[in-house]
């Protein structure tokens, strides 16, 4: 659920990372990008970007509580060890495991599948079984299709009812992947591999009707200049593995926004450039996609590692996600909890920001509005469920806040 890529979540925000903002045309004349008179930060003689790489006049985002139209909660299941990928036998079946990856599962679904497929295939099956309709059961599915296998998904909930519907949809492949000390050395190079891997596999999606893959401009919003110290974090802070460096070649970097064209009202901004999976339609493609290939649902729930046994299928790729808690007992698994308030689609807003710990994504089925103060921590160890209407209201007023600022700033 992070917007920000791991290689610049600390560095930019002492160990958070989050989204950004992209220009839009036909807006108020009162947002858009000031004059190079330095106004915020002071900075007036510094030039500012070429005409062929400015800020547009930026939409401004209708944050207003009566555009809130629904809450949400996701607990992305955490393995300090990383994603769960080994295979076991129950009875005659084999079990190939997919699951555990964190706040990375869209981001890393393509490759982490990949992986589990070639183990599921090594015999040439003829059938495969899919427990799961989450972000890696429905890319597992298609790619043991692509394998030759034919595919039969069996989950409690098709994809929108599932915990993966309600991710920030952002590409964050080494969001709560691991703990640095956990990992195994290895791990560094597997997770290359699978980030890698499904990056490519985005490529195909972009440009599609519907726009289910996407990029967007992302802004990171500060008061506070760049390398201003951070304060130590509390005890019991764990160390997050942050492996972004490996892919910076595929990675847009953050580069800071010069004053003279910065339209925001704070003086320090960086801008970057992130994929972002509109997941309601990219979701809806990839379900039809495993259908018009052959692929059937059924739905069905597991309470005993035995019943996959029982299937048909003798290769089970098992994607349960947070459910393999306690469908395997995987006391492996903690749980990391995020909320997201919704306010009403704005196709004028198809960009980003974070600001004074609050991150805000303008996605086709509704501008997303998280709270993440805090880090890679907050929420580590809570399975609560249950929306947070007061969090969302203080998420969606720091974005009007952000607002009145601007307006402030306008009028002088």
């Amino acid at each position: 659920m992070r917007p920000l890529n791991g290689m610049d979540r600390r560095r930019l925000l002492g160990g958070l990372g989050l989204i950004g903002l992209s220009g839009c045309a036909g807006l108020p004349a009162g947002l858009a990008p000031r004059a190079a008179s330095g106004a915020v930060s002071g900075a007036g003689t510094e030039p500012g970007l070429p005409f062929w790489n400015a800020i547009g006049p930026i939409a401004p985002v209708h944050a207003t509580l009566e555009r809130l139209f629904d809450i949400t909660v996701c607990i992305r299941p955490f393995r300090a060890q990383g994603p769960r990928l080994d295979t076991e036998t129950i009875g005659d079946t084999l079990i190939v495991h997919n699951y555990g990856h964190g706040g990375s599962g869209w981001s890393l679904s393509w490759g982490s599948g990949t992986i589990a497929v070639s183990k599921a295939m090594a015999n040439s099956p003829h059938e495969v079984a899919v427990v799961g309709c989450g972000a890696l059961g429905l890319t597992s599915a298609i790619l043991a299709q692509r394998a030759g296998a034919k595919v039969t998904i069996y989950a409690k909930d098709l994809l929108p009812q599932t915990r993966s519907a309600r991710a920030t949809g952002t590409w964050s492949p080494d969001s709560r992947i691991a703990l640095a000390d956990r990992m195994a050395a290895s791990f560094p190079a597997l997770w290359e591999q699978m980030a890698r891997t499904s990056f490519k596999e985005y490529r195909n999606f972009l440009g599609l009707p519907g726009s289910p893959v996407e990029f967007t401009d992302r802004y990171s919003l500060s008061d506070a200049a760049p390398g201003h110290p951070s304060p130590p974090p509390p005890p019991g802070t764990l160390e997050f593995a942050d492996l972004g460096d490996r892919i910076r070649d595929i990675s847009p970097h953050f580069t800071p926004v010069p004053a003279a064209s910065n339209p925001f009202p704070t003086p320090y901004v960086r801008r970057s450039s992130q994929l972002v999976f509109n997941v309601a339609d990219y979701g809806h493609t990839l379900m039809s996609d495993f259908l018009l290939a052959g692929g059937k649902f059924e739905r069905r729930e597991f309470h005993s590692p035995a019943e996959l046994a029982t299937l048909p299928q003798k290769v089970v790729i098992n994607c349960p996600g947070y459910a393999a808690r306690t469908l395997w007992k995987d006391e492996t698994i903690t749980p990391v909890r995020g909320q997201i308030a919704w306010l009403i689609p704005q196709p004028e807003v198809n960009y980003g920001f974070y600001y004074r710990g609050v991150s805000v994504l303008g996605r086709r089925d509704g501008i997303v509005v998280q709270t993440v103060a805090g880090g890679d921590m907050r929420g580590y160890g809570d399975d609560n469920e249950t929306p947070d209407r007061a969090e969302a209201e203080q998420g969606v007023a720091t974005v009007a806040e952000l607002y009145r600022r601007w307006e402030k700033m306008r009028r002088g």
